[in-house]
């Protein structure tokens, strides 16, 4: 077993210990927490993707997926050649594992504004959801008070080093607007350092309400490719059309490359996360999930509940989808906290966020995933001193592999 002290920011941290044999692992989480040890074996990838674990991978694979895991047509321009994107390499076991942090959170250098780097810039723009042909809202499976058309605002970051035509990589942002700030200062500041390559972020927010029967349930907690469409069908080619933007940079360009394209969210919001990358993992495959919701919030009418009859518990237990079936090239970060929700539930009632966190990060580990689980002491469901506390470390750690120009 190795301890290392971390230093980040000019801080020395508490050490984090592991048993890989890679003396740079763990990379720094400030924090006086502790790991448990990376897994894997530090071996390349036999997986077809560079963002898996180590067994073997079917990127094409559609098991347990309404929809599968076919190739999505963009439905407009703005899109790029994956070619683009071609040296993406597997970065081995540095970072993965299981962690636990806490009680104390101070914010991460990275995540504050900094006045010696460049900032980037931020679009909004609305979508009206009466011209959406997959989340129009007015879905049967919604309560009837909340059948109604709405509007989604979106926001895009381009960060200032991104050259107009060049295929970037990006982030989707679930819930967006609750993360702008604290995912702009990060990337402002991580692209700066060279941590992490210029990427763009979406920031979509959702459709309204939450839970069983909500807009925000259907969009976030359903079993299938239905979200992950909607951003490159919907979403994406919105962006570029939009004529701010489109004044700014007419030719902006998001990769093809799966390698290249992250999705990030807390609650339902990470649940949606994880569920475009195993439904779509020729499209997306870098997920980063707070206080994830893999538990059974899918709308109890919902089509794909015969398929699917416990929700997201289903990616860990019952179907157990992760370990039944073969590996998928993603890369998956996840985070629950001690007093998270519903934290002393029985498992009967499907609805432990500690316990089905827990067990996803097993499962994941099992198969051989590359995977970082962060255990947080002392506080509760996406809790926000935690998040700035562990953010820029998770980018830095997710985006690991992909190339930095």
């Amino acid at each position: 077993m190795h301890c290392f002290s971390i230093l980040v920011g000019g801080a020395v941290f508490a050490c984090a210990c592991g048993t890989s044999s890679d003396p740079d692992a763990p990379p720094a989480i400030p924090s006086t927490g502790s790991s448990t040890g990376a897994s894997g074996t530090g071996t390349t990838s036999s997986s077809t993707g560079t963002s898996g674990g180590h067994g073997s991978s079917d990127a094409s694979s559609s098991e347990g997926g309404a929809g599968g895991a076919a190739s999505i047509e963009a439905g407009g321009g703005g899109f790029a050649d994956a070619a683009l994107d071609s040296a993406v390499i597997d970065p081995g076991t540095k970072g993965d594992g299981d962690y636990t942090v806490g009680p104390d959170y101070p914010p991460h250098p990275d995540v504050l504004v900094k006045s010696n780097v460049p900032h980037g810039k931020i679009f909004m723009f609305t979508m009206d959801s009466h011209n959406s042909a997959i989340f129009p809202g007015t879905a049967s499976t919604l309560l009837p008070t909340n059948q109604h058309y709405f509007l989604r605002a979106v926001r895009l970051y381009v960060p200032s080093q991104y050259v107009d035509g060049t295929a970037a990589p990006f982030m989707v942002v679930q819930d967006g607007d609750r993360f702008v700030t604290d995912v702009q200062n990060s990337l402002d500041n991580l692209i700066a350092a060279k941590k992490v390559p210029a990427m763009l972020a979406v920031f979509v927010n959702n459709g309204g309400g939450d839970g069983k029967g909500s807009e925000r349930g259907l969009e976030y907690d359903t079993m299938s490719d239905a979200y992950s469409r909607f951003i490159d069908t919907e979403v994406l080619p919105a962006v570029t059309k939009d004529p701010t933007i489109k004044a700014a940079y007419p030719n902006l360009r998001f990769t093809e490359n799966p390698e290249g394209r992250s999705s990030y969210g807390c609650s339902s919001g990470a649940a949606a996360a994880l569920t475009m990358g195993w439904f779509t993992p020729d499209r997306y495959r870098r997920l980063v999930t707070y206080s994830g919701t893999f538990v059974d919030q899918q709308d109890d009418d919902a089509p794909t509940e015969a398929q699917f009859p416990l929700g997201a518990w289903e990616y860990h237990s019952s179907l157990s989808l992760i370990t039944s079936n073969p590996v998928k090239p993603l890369r998956v970060f996840l985070n629950v906290n001690e007093n998270d929700l519903r934290s002393t539930d029985p498992e009967s009632t499907y609805h432990n966020w500690v316990m089905a966190n827990q067990r996803t990060a097993a499962a994941l580990k099992a198969k051989g995933y590359h995977y970082r689980f962060v255990f947080g002491k002392g506080v509760g469901h996406c809790d926000t001193s935690l998040r700035r506390h562990t953010l820029p470390d998770t980018l830095e750690w997710m985006w690991q592999g992909y190339p930095i120009s």
